[in-house]
């Protein structure tokens, strides 16, 4: 029995070869067709959703506009490249020098004269054995990355190419390089080709039903699931820190938290989130809110939930906003807690907005926001990062017909925009996972946030879009606002100024530059890691770091390298920052007060509308 069990084993061993070959051949070539069948059945469902609404008027591609432009921003590099014949051949050497180097080491591994061991690639894309232990995909992904990167030196090294078209021509190489991944299609990933062999193509079944049912969720318009929206609803498992909407008007509801302390600091905190995502990603859980550690360290806190806009708030404007947003929130606090200073916060353009209505209460005197706080905030847009390839006179003209017809800039527009960004993480995992791998994402509380998008009204976007990436007039003391040319050197007030490192929305060398307009004592600080996740990083997470107390007046460079490093979140060198300007403290107060009846239970009825 022992040696009939020990030849058992011993026949059972593969070749590691013949294994690896094995994987990669049908087993099953009746259920693969049966498969194939209903695959093609799906994608024909999938094409439909597509077309239907198109036939019917309610869609109008506009893919040809971007396309246009890319086209136009690429002849401008090309012209550089063919007006120098000799300039183009060394291009194209170069390229094919490349590929013949690689070709040969190709050759070298098969004829087994190369037996050097390859290193993984610290690509996620490629984190498959078999893109460095398989010739064929290994070749692939070489080819791959040598034509990324010169199609990326063609851009860099063109000369006489301005500072815009510059920018616009790597953003779309980058697009087009993180699309053209052999990791992104089945027949040039070893993961998915061995997933679709060992499933008979029932991931891709799946796959193309799940592609069918994200179209016609976007109503005509592939809308990618980021996360399982199934198990996730807000107020019930997700924006959870206790409080009451006191007071609300046609763009704003106005959030007052219930105190977890028996006193608080006189001052009360009014938090100006961004209208172009939802304000509960300061309270996204008890564990990562940070709304509800704010009450926990003493404040009483009011949070602004934006209106999602239709086409009766067409013309609201950034007055709009400041008037019935900001003032009106003012107005509340006072009424419930009796307070006329306030310390505020703005997160992103929420910041820019508060900036602004600064500028505007310096001229007219109205003194009741005694700090300010900016979350990754930009006031200059010289330095405004990727999102500026968005914005030039045409693409504006374009948004602008787009929202003249509905009154306001559909919420999946701004949802791509900011996806676009880092499209390698935020847009091809997604395709590969839930298109031809067939699985469903995972629940994940911050992509269910980022999904939940929301509308801009024409006014209010088009005034943001010139005023601030277009002529950056705030910066440079152009920006009027209710018949006031804005001056940001008359703000006074402290101001905490944050930035996170790597953020890719609100540049960390932006909003330093943008600081520095402020007429008053300005605290910088720079967390790590991006725009949410620099901000949203609850002590008790103990992760990241944050640098401050930089030289004074110093360029951006020389503060970074001036500046102390402290391990974990600034949330409670913030908290510091602010018992330094006022410390006072009076009993909690109760949502509402004496004199405001609350309306509803936070966190709203207006955070709740969908697009």
């Amino acid at each position: 029995m022992a040696n009939k069990g020990k030849n058992t084993t011993s026949d059972t061993q593969a070749d590691p070869e013949t294994s690896t070959v094995e994987a990669y051949v049908v087993k099953n070539p009746e259920a693969f067709a049966r498969n194939v069948a209903r695959m093609l059945e799906e994608l024909g469902k999938a094409a439909s959703a597509w077309i239907e609404p198109r036939e019917k008027g309610e869609v109008s591609d506009t893919v040809s506009e971007p396309m246009a432009d890319m086209v136009k921003t690429f002849s401008k590099v090309g012209e550089y490249w063919l007006s120098d014949p000799k300039r183009a051949i060394e291009a194209q050497t170069s390229l094919l020098t490349s590929y013949f180097g690689m070709w040969s080491e190709s050759l070298r591994r098969i004829s087994g004269e190369d037996e050097t061991p390859r290193a993984k690639s610290a690509d996620k894309r490629f984190s498959d054995p078999d893109w460095e232990d398989n010739p064929f995909f290994d070749f692939i992904k070489n080819a791959y990355f040598i034509t990324s990167d010169w199609a990326n030196k063609l851009v860099t090294e063109s000369e006489g190419l301005d500072e815009h078209t510059r920018h616009k021509a790597e953003f779309y190489i980058r697009q087009i390089t993180s699309a053209l991944s052999p990791a992104n299609f089945l027949l040039t990933n070893p993961e998915l080709y061995k997933e679709t062999v060992a499933s008979n193509g029932e991931n891709l079944v799946r796959g193309m039903h799940m592609l069918a049912e994200d179209i016609v969720a976007g109503k005509g318009e592939l809308k990618i699931r980021q996360s399982d929206a199934s198990k996730f609803v807000v107020g019930e498992n997700i924006a959870l820190s206790e409080g009451k909407v006191v007071a609300q008007d046609d763009i704003c509801q106005i959030i007052q938290y219930a105190p977890l302390t028996e006193n608080v600091l006189k001052r009360p905190l009014l938090i100006v989130p961004p209208w172009i995502n939802k304000f509960y990603i300061l309270d996204l859980n008890p564990k990562k809110s940070f709304i509800k550690w704010a009450t926990e360290q003493g404040h009483t806190v009011f949070v602004i939930s934006w209106v999602n806009p239709d086409e009766r708030h067409a013309n609201k404007d950034w007055e709009a906003y400041s008037r019935e947003g900001i003032s009106f929130a003012l107005d509340t606090i006072e009424k419930a807690t009796g307070e006329r200073e306030v310390n505020a916060i703005g997160y992103c353009v929420g910041g820019t907005l508060l900036a602004a209505t600064l500028a505007l209460h310096a001229q007219e005197k109205d003194s009741r926001i005694a700090t300010a706080t900016f979350f990754t905030t930009q006031t200059d847009f010289t330095h405004a990062g990727d999102l500026k390839v968005f914005v030039d006179e045409d693409q504006i003209a374009s948004i602008e017909t787009a929202m003249e017809k509905s009154g306001y800039l559909d919420g999946s527009k701004m949802a791509t925009a900011f996806n676009m960004l880092r499209a390698s993480d935020l847009i091809w995992p997604y395709v590969v996972n839930n298109y031809l791998k067939g699985k469903d994402p995972m629940p994940f509380d911050l992509l269910y946030w980022n999904a939940d998008a929301t509308r801009m009204p024409a006014a209010n976007h088009s005034f943001y879009l010139r005023n601030c990436y277009l002529e950056n007039n705030l910066s440079q003391g152009r920006m009027k606002l209710a018949g006031k040319t804005l001056d940001l050197s008359k703000v006074k007030i402290p101001v905490y100024n944050l930035a996170a490192k790597e953020d890719h929305i609100a540049p960390a060398r932006s909003a330093y530059i943008g600081g520095k307009l402020l007429g008053g004592d300005v605290t910088y600080v720079m967390s790590g890691s991006g725009h949410i996740a620099g901000v949203v990083n609850p002590p008790a997470a103990g992760k990241y770091q944050f640098w401050s107390d930089g030289p004074k007046d110093a360029e951006f460079d020389d503060w970074v390298a001036g500046a102390k490093e402290t391990p974990g979140s600034w949330w409670p060198h913030w908290h510091a920052w602010i018992r330094a300007q006022s410390d006072e403290q009076v009993p909690a107060r109760k949502p509402g007060g004496t004199k405001l009846k609350p309306i509803e239970d936070a966190p709203g009825s207006y955070v709740r509308v969908r697009v």
